[in-house]
């Protein structure tokens, strides 16, 4: 896409994917001017052809049975793209299809559901003034549509259970980072959020340092719980609100700073809890996860993943075999001295028992921090993709890699490239009008306009190439994709800044944010060419050139723009072999649903 405006210069690439452009320098960075929106070119489609024409379709039954071959869920004449697998016919159908089962309001065709998305969001960037003429949104809205029905992309599941259904909220983001502060208001104003954010189908994250230890006293006498025993509580709240109104259970995250009083209790509590749960299954309790009354059930802490935040110092101490000192809350008093290499092994036995808690870099994730000015990142999402400033949300997207192989088995660069600008500009369009649980989110949301641009299928992409996930050409191989993706990602943002305004707060963040864009291009410069095709290495590189070239001129649109998720539901709605960046467990995997059901 391109900006316009009659009074500004032209910078043109020689493959005709931008052209010109936007307001001047210190108009865009005021924000006080507005361009008539943007120019949508058309790479995969063209005009008057239906992109849904484009694709075979046919008619067929999903169905979802258990491991004894009960139904536990069918709908019959549901019409899917032929080149569909049977499996994401089942998850799509059974997970986002909306309406009652057998009512005339229930969703009988891909069409209707991809649809009814393209179409909202279309809706809205018409009314924002996003496309510059009706057939520019036109172009918007054919192109996004040809790459959902052609598993190019998925936006993430709260957009597909929310966005054109009749009197629900329009929720499309799937990762909150919520603050909390040591008062009992906040701590249970957090339980309630966390609450509504699992039943609108999304997961969220916070740093619970800011609580006083257990070894504190509270300032009407007596000592406080402490944030792991308020823990048992949100664990609770968690396990039993399901996510979108659906099947899909609670995910959140909890933090604690590794300074923090109580540390040595978070780091073991989930540990000690899996213990109880291991006594239980011997004496017959079911050991399925999310069985009522089984022995994961009977145990807390089994809906959240744990991590530590560790500093610099810290690694250091531990490196040196040195000390470390935890700190009260409240005064700043020390209140414990470990051994740093004790605190590091405890953490690597208790993952060892039981996956938590994993590590959170603090030092380098505020290094990369583009909004500086603005404050520390503390926290992050469920999966630990999304790390931003407190009270913020960001709406997923992802790219099926293995959809942008061409026939001859190479990857399609320029495809690629252009799939990622379309997803930005779509992921932008959200943002305003979206809802958000908590008017702190609301706030930030408009004022940072975060977004998660990521990718799936890197472990079936690199099996496809040849490539071992271990080895450094693979690791070249995917540093190079994401680098094309992010320097797209922030190149699309500067433009759409171009014509639409900065994020209001770029002006006082300006400079960091210039500097960790320029930490990037360096970054991008100096990825090893080994395994990575020259077309693929060239486009990172330039990817992040333009991307700080069109900054310093108009800024940026967004504080953030990509995220490398997991991709869960939406790996099977777009046949991924393998999820987010992972590699492949192995080559057939079965899958037991929250709700009942095997695939």
């Amino acid at each position: 896409m391109s900006s316009t405006d009659s009074t500004t210069r032209k910078t043109r690439r020689s493959s005709g994917r931008l052209e010109a452009v936007g307001k001047s320098k210190k108009a865009a960075t005021r924000g006080s001017e507005r361009a008539p929106g943007l120019t949508v070119p058309r790479y995969f489609t063209k005009a008057g052809a239906d992109p849904f024409d484009a694709v075979d379709w046919e008619l067929r039954s999903a169905k979802i049975a258990n491991e004894k071959g009960e139904i536990v869920f069918e709908q019959t004449d549901v019409e899917v793209p032929k080149h569909w697998s049977q499996l994401a016919t089942n998850v799509v159908v059974s997970k986002y299809f909306r309406g009652h089962m057998g009512s005339p309001q229930r969703e009988h065709s891909v069409k209707q559901l991809i649809g009814r998305v393209v179409d909202r969001i279309r809706e809205w960037g018409d009314s924002s003034g996003y496309f510059r003429t009706p057939q520019d949104g036109d172009a918007f809205s054919n192109e996004l549509t040809h790459i959902l029905v052609t598993q190019k992309m998925a936006f993430n599941s709260p957009v597909w259970f929310n966005l054109g259904v009749a009197d629900t909220p329009q929720q499309a983001s799937a990762c909150f980072i919520n603050s909390v502060d040591d008062t009992m208001e906040s701590i249970m104003d957090l339980a309630k959020t966390e609450a509504m954010l699992f039943k609108g189908g999304s997961g969220t994250g916070s740093n619970l340092s800011k609580i006083r230890s257990s070894r504190e006293y509270l300032a009407g006498g007596g000592t406080a719980s402490g944030p792991v025993s308020f823990m048992r509580g949100f664990d609770a709240f968690a396990g039993v609100v399901k996510s979108g109104g659906k099947t899909r259970r609670a995910a959140k995250m909890v933090i604690l700073n590794v300074d923090h009083p109580d540390v040595m209790e978070f780091i073991g509590s989930k540990c000690e809890e899996e213990k109880k749960a291991w006594a239980l299954i011997d004496s017959g309790y079911d050991g399925g996860f999310n069985v009522t009354g089984g022995a994961y059930d009977s145990v807390f802490y089994q809906n959240a993943n744990h991590s530590v935040r560790v500093t610099d110092p810290f690694m250091h101490s531990a490196l040196a075999d040195g000390d470390w000192q935890t700190r009260a809350v409240t005064t700043g008093e020390v209140v414990d001295t470990f051994k740093a290499r004790e605190i590091l092994r405890s953490m690597a036995d208790a993952a060892h028992v039981c996956g938590d808690p994993g590590v959170q870099y603090d030092t380098t994730i505020n290094r990369w921090n583009p909004v500086k000015a603005s404050g520390r990142i503390n926290s992050s999402n469920p999966c630990s993709e999304y790390m931003f400033l407190d009270d913020t949300a960001c709406n997923l997207a992802s790219l099926n890699l293995m959809q942008f192989v061409n026939a001859e088995g190479r990857f399609d660069v320029e495809a690629y490239r252009r799939a990622a600008s379309l997803t930005i500009l779509a992921q932008e369009i959200l943002v305003d009008h979206a809802d958000y649980p908590t008017p702190a989110i609301a706030k930030n949301s408009h004022l940072y306009r975060p977004l998660g641009l990521g990718y799936a299928n890197l472990g079936a992409l690199l099996m496809s190439f040849g490539l071992p996930y271990d080895s450094d050409e693979g690791r070249n191989l995917a540093a190079s994709l994401t680098a094309v993706m992010c320097g797209e990602a922030y190149r699309t943002s500067a433009e759409v800044a171009g014509a639409m305004g900065p994020f209001s707060r770029y002006r006082m963040n300006r400079k960091p944010f210039l500097e960790v864009i320029g930490m990037h291009k360096e970054a991008a410069e100096h990825i090893p060419s080994s395994g990575v095709p020259a077309d693929l290495r060239d486009a990172a590189r330039d990817s992040w050139a333009e991307a700080l070239e069109l900054g310093k001129k108009w800024g940026y649109k967004n504080a953030q723009v990509t995220v490398l998720a997991p991709t869960g539901t939406i790996a099977f709605m777009m046949d991924c072999d393998t999820t987010g960046v992972e590699p492949d467990i192995a080559l057939v995997k079965y899958k037991k649903l929250v709700g009942g059901g095997f695939l």
